[in-house]
């Protein structure tokens, strides 16, 4: 009877934490995160109470200026604020970003492995989308307009695309997360270091081992801020 008694109280410990599992709740009224503490945690250590000040809780106006595009290759610009630029977010679960799309540029699939993501269209018209997991793969996809909102949710593989030949747009999206991560598909794949074996990708993805080594060639660019 023990023995069950054990196994019951561990397996409802360990799917709880998986039910809860999330950024660090807060057991305070802050944590204002110390970047620079030597002190390694989940998360950030706390800063002194008696240290913080209005500015741990403030970004200068960073948000309301258009973004350059032209240098980037897909044709983004992502403007991250998450707690590394806003130290006050540590713990809340929360961030924030501003996107700008050139005509035709694309925020290109990628996952955000801590956070989900609601977007809303700031300026112009954007093709939006996220892909199911395996095995159905099935693609959810919405032309939004200027007010319109679209979620992602956590760990799917997502996009957008502005589908105007002359006309920019902008978003901003909220994530729950401090610190959401991202990772984008193209680049994890072919412009990993080291690189991934062309042997690997030239089975997964059933193509010439030449053109892997095409794709691990190009220059796989970042388009966050």
């Amino acid at each position: 009877m023990a023995a069950s008694n054990f196994l019951l109280v561990a397996l409802l410990a360990l799917v709880t934490s998986q039910v809860i599992a999330s950024d660090p709740s807060p057991l305070q009224d802050f944590c204002v995160a110390d970047i620079h503490s030597p002190v390694k945690v989940n998360g950030f250590v706390c800063k002194d109470p008696m240290a913080v000040n209005v500015d741990d809780f403030f970004k200068a106006a960073e948000l309301d200026k258009p973004r350059d595009t032209m240098k980037s290759k897909v044709g983004s610009n992502v403007t991250l604020i998450n707690v590394m630029q806003l130290p006050g977010l540590n713990t809340l679960g929360i961030s924030l970003a501003r996107i700008d799309y050139a005509p035709l540029g694309q925020n290109p699939p990628h996952t955000h492995p801590r956070a989900t993501e609601i977007l809303t269209v700031l300026e112009g018209t954007l093709y939006v989308g996220f892909v199911t997991s395996n095995t159905d793969n099935k693609l959810f996809a919405k032309v939004l307009n200027k007010g319109d909102v679209f979620v992602f949710p956590q760990g799917l593989i997502h996009f957008q695309f502005n589908p105007n030949h002359d006309k920019s747009a902008v978003a901003i999206a909220a994530l729950s997360s401090q610190n959401p991560g991202a990772i984008t598909i193209a680049n994890a794949v072919f412009g990993s270091k080291p690189p991934i074996s062309d042997n690997v990708l030239a089975k997964a993805f059933q193509v010439q081992k030449g053109t892997i080594d095409w794709l691990q060639a190009q220059f796989w660019e970042n388009n966050h801020n």
